[in-house]
């Protein structure tokens, strides 16, 4: 499905709609060149499940985390990834339990080290706005 967003409020509109439509676990990566708004999206994400302290994006950090009464969300930026086996260093598989969503930023980057999506949402330039899409990945 693909979608035009005009302005980083309706990018923000958009993130904040994927909260009644994802499940509560799961890994979804996110395409896009840097400043294609793919932390924006999370920010309207968090908002919509009621986080009011300040979402950044987790570039230098490579992964920021919130906690949503029970519920855990991370946020991964592998885009400083030097070589995939540092996720390995860093525990990533432990991010991966049962009541966690994992948005990964640059996953190219840690291939062989992540599991695979239960989407992918990507965001390119358009104009002044932006295309997003997203798909499902078939499981073979």
């Amino acid at each position: 499905m693909k979608k035009y967003l005009a302005s980083t409020e309706a990018t923000e509109q958009f993130g904040a709609a994927l909260w009644t439509l994802l499940p509560q676990q799961g890994v979804i990566f996110l395409q896009g060149d840097l400043g294609m708004g793919k932390t924006t999206l999370v920010r309207g994400f968090l908002r919509a499940a009621g986080f009011k302290g300040a979402v950044k994006s987790p570039t230098f950090t490579l992964v920021e985390e919130y906690t949503l009464d029970e519920r855990k969300i991370f946020h991964f930026d592998l885009y400083r990834l030097n070589d995939p086996e540092e996720l390995e260093w860093m525990g990533i598989r432990d991010y991966f339990d049962q009541n966690t969503l994992c948005f990964i930023e640059w996953a190219e980057r840690g291939t062989g080290f992540l599991p695979e999506p239960d989407m992918v949402i990507s965001l390119t330039v358009q104009d002044l706005g932006r295309n997003i899409s997203f798909y499902t990945p078939s499981r073979a």
